[in-house]
């Protein structure tokens, strides 16, 4: 909070900032400005609303101030910035950008909402820096639901992928210390977002579809029939990271592409499960040499923004908002990805100084603390005395007071008499 206290002009708003947060860290079955208030002791939300809906502070901001909090801790020389959409279903038709599209999080068409969030993943841990609303078109080529949401004129559509290469440029453009950039297939497969990217030079790891054209000097070529011309000693087995049950092994191999008009070293990787033999493909490219190790680690750095949805929607409710206009939706999203950044900035915190074994312990036999312990901790040490003392205030004034009317009307019977 002492980060982000200045981007408040008056104590009020940054009270209450510091309560929505607090709220967000607490376990409730629920998070919204309702159930929020009522954990801190408010009567109603009329609070927290005003904060997300009408109080005067830049969003913006506070995500600079998050983006630098995250560098400050995390950063290292080889960090990768990683993109990606999530969904979060909501009922009704007024919620910002929502209509019934598909979203992976309940993997089928859905009443949903969805937003590009970039994440910074280096080996000290992940956090994300930066989050853009999608306005899909039946928003954009309506005016009248534009103005209703609160959207600024002038806002048209953009893609996922334009919308992840201004949250890219704008990191970098900030000084954001990253040297690669990883993706999922809607991100690989589009042209543009690339060719973006080696302008910048920033190198990437780009998941591509089966069906997309590889250059070749005899033309496009299909990523799977050129996979299919792979000699079988070029397969090599590596490991993609750790995962939840230890590393996570499969076969790779990697083809060069060269073709005119091409600069720095493109290539185009394949990796095979061992067990099920299903293929997946990734564009490579970088402005110096890098070894298919390098490579196959940062295309495995792409978990990072998944475990980041599961763990900021489930510890810090960056899904369970009540919001529907323009500026409230980036206000809720920025503050729980800065609860959610102090949990996995502490998570790094905790493992530093300990050199794991092969079973992810440390040489004392103890595993590190993870976001979801360190927010049950927080919750018993700070979150919850912080919540009786203001309940143990409340009552306290509420007694002072009821006893000071009660001492008011007994001098008024006395004096009746």
């Amino acid at each position: 909070m002492g980060r982000i206290a200045g981007r408040f002009a008056r104590v009020e708003p940054r009270r209450r900032a510091r309560q929505l947060m607090l709220g967000l860290l607490a376990d409730l079955p629920r998070k919204n400005c309702w159930t929020i208030a009522e954990h801190t002791g408010d009567a109603t939300p009329d609070g927290l609303q005003h904060l997300l809906a009408r109080a005067k502070w830049d969003a913006d901001a506070v995500r600079d101030d998050l983006r630098a909090y995250v560098v400050d801790q995390l950063a290292d020389d080889q960090a990768v910035l990683v993109v990606d959409e999530t969904g979060d279903l909501k009922k009704g038709i007024r919620t910002l950008g929502v209509q019934r599209q598909y979203t992976g999080t309940a993997g089928r068409i859905e009443n949903s909402q969805v937003a590009v969030y970039l994440t910074h993943t280096s080996h000290h841990g992940h956090a994300a820096i930066d989050r853009a609303p999608c306005l899909p078109r039946s928003w954009t080529s309506d005016p009248e639901r534009l103005q209703q949401a609160g959207v600024p004129d002038g806002t048209g559509f953009a893609t996922k992928p334009q919308l992840a290469q201004r949250m890219i440029e704008h990191a970098l453009d900030a000084g954001t210390p990253a040297a690669w950039a990883a993706a999922d297939e809607v991100y690989g497969d589009n042209p543009a977002l690339r060719s973006a990217r080696e302008a910048l030079g920033l190198g990437y790891v780009l998941a591509v579809s089966c069906s997309h054209h590889v250059p070749t000097p005899a033309g496009p070529v299909r990523a799977d029939r050129l996979a299919k011309k792979i000699p079988r000693r070029a397969w090599q087995k590596l490991s993609a990271g750790r995962g939840a049950k230890g590393h996570r092994y499969y076969a790779w191999a990697l083809v060069v592409i060269t073709a005119a008009n091409l600069t720095g070293h493109h290539h185009l990787m394949v990796r095979s499960n061992r067990i099920t033999g299903e293929l997946a493909y990734y564009r490579c490219w970088s402005p110096h040499p890098a070894p298919l190790a390098t490579l196959v680690r940062f295309a495995g750095s792409r978990w990072t923004v998944e475990e980041m949805f599961q763990s900021s929607k489930g510890l810090a409710g960056l899904d369970e908002h009540q919001v529907r206009r323009w500026d409230s939706w980036p206000r809720w999203v920025t503050l729980a990805l800065l609860a959610h950044a102090f949990l996995a900035i502490t998570a790094a915190r905790e493992r530093q100084g300990h050199t794991p074994v092969d079973d992810g312990t440390s040489p004392d036999g103890l595993i590190p603390l993870t976001c979801n312990e360190i927010q049950r901790l927080f919750i018993t040490l700070v979150v919850q005395p912080v919540h009786d003392t203001a309940h143990r205030l409340g009552w306290s004034t509420w007694r002072r007071r009821h006893q000071a009317r009660a001492r008011h009307s007994h001098y008024q019977r006395q004096a009746a008499l």
